[in-house]
């Protein structure tokens, strides 16, 4: 695996390939799940391409990226198992250089205002405008992105549709542990007691999706979802069922609303943040179809 930092090297590099280019951009801390990216690149016949870079534009809180997980020597090891073809670890000033403006500004209607974008303002900007930028640098003909980050990718893709970027987006299945924990590098920070507790996330998950098939009410589900987190011991932020194509609720404020008074052809999908002790999780789950 070949190892670059600057830009024209990388470029240099790429543009001697004869294989399609699939790219996997992460901040580190690597766990199976961003193997599985590489993996999945490697089996659709790509030269699999991994990015390392924290971005500093979407952590709304300094102390977040402060206590970012950096673990570079190991991410280059598991990186290596899973024949990966090539890394690129660019320093911030490679990503965005002082005589070139790469930031992007784009409407992304409900996509940034809901979940995450309630919680984490300003937060999507920054990720659509350092994925644009990788992508530039990178040029791939497929990105693979897992679907844990189910928000990240709707807007990701409505970017790729807006700034009609020559690449085919692929979500990839969420990882998790044995016991239905989401792989995340927040994992490592949970104390025993919070990763004891962290799996009844999934578990909430599943059950909303039963619910979801048994023609329960959208705002029963959601009631009584977080009423499961917080009777486990976690700070639910949100747990919200939505179209998967807007992000726009089922409408939690009517209780007749439920998969009989839906489009049933639509793909619905729940979602969920909570905190575990000071951890903050995020899952999803793909109710219908």
């Amino acid at each position: 695996m070949l190892i670059f930092k600057k830009v024209a090297d990388l470029r240099q590099w790429l543009a001697a390939q004869t294989s399609p280019i699939g790219f996997a951009p992460t901040m580190g801390a690597l766990h199976a799940g961003h193997l599985e990216l590489i993996q999945m690149a490697k089996q659709d016949g790509c030269v699999a391409v991994a990015s390392i870079f924290v971005n500093p534009t979407q952590f709304n809180d300094p102390k977040d990226l402060l206590k970012y997980p950096r673990t570079a020597e190991k991410d280059i090891q598991l990186l290596h198992s899973v024949q990966c073809d090539a890394l690129f670890m660019p320093p911030v000033e490679e990503v965005y250089p002082a005589d070139l403006n790469v930031h992007i500004s784009l409407e992304f209607n409900q996509l940034d205002k809901v979940m995450e974008g309630k919680f984490r303002p300003g937060h999507f900007q920054g990720m659509a405008t350092v994925v644009n930028r990788l992508l530039d640098i990178v040029r791939p003909q497929y990105l693979y992105m897992g679907q844990k980050d189910y928000q990240q990718l709707s807007i990701v893709r409505e970017m790729i549709e807006q700034l009609q970027l020559p690449v085919n987006l692929i979500m990839c299945p969420t990882v998790r542990e044995s016991d239905g924990l989401a792989m995340s590098s927040r994992n490592t920070r949970l104390d025993s007691e919070m990763r004891a507790a962290a799996p009844l996330i999934y578990q909430t998950l599943l059950w909303a999706k039963t619910a979801f098939e048994a023609d329960m009410p959208a705002a029963d589900i959601q009631t009584a979802a977080m009423h499961r987190l917080q009777q486990a011991g976690l700070r639910p932020e949100y747990f919200d069922l939505m179209d998967g194509s807007t992000l726009i609720a089922l409408a939690a404020t009517d209780t007749r609303t439920s998969l009989t008074s839906v489009a049933s052809a639509r793909t619905w999908v729940s979602c969920v943040a909570a905190f575990a002790g000071e951890v903050r999780l995020i899952d999803n789950l793909i109710l219908h179809p």
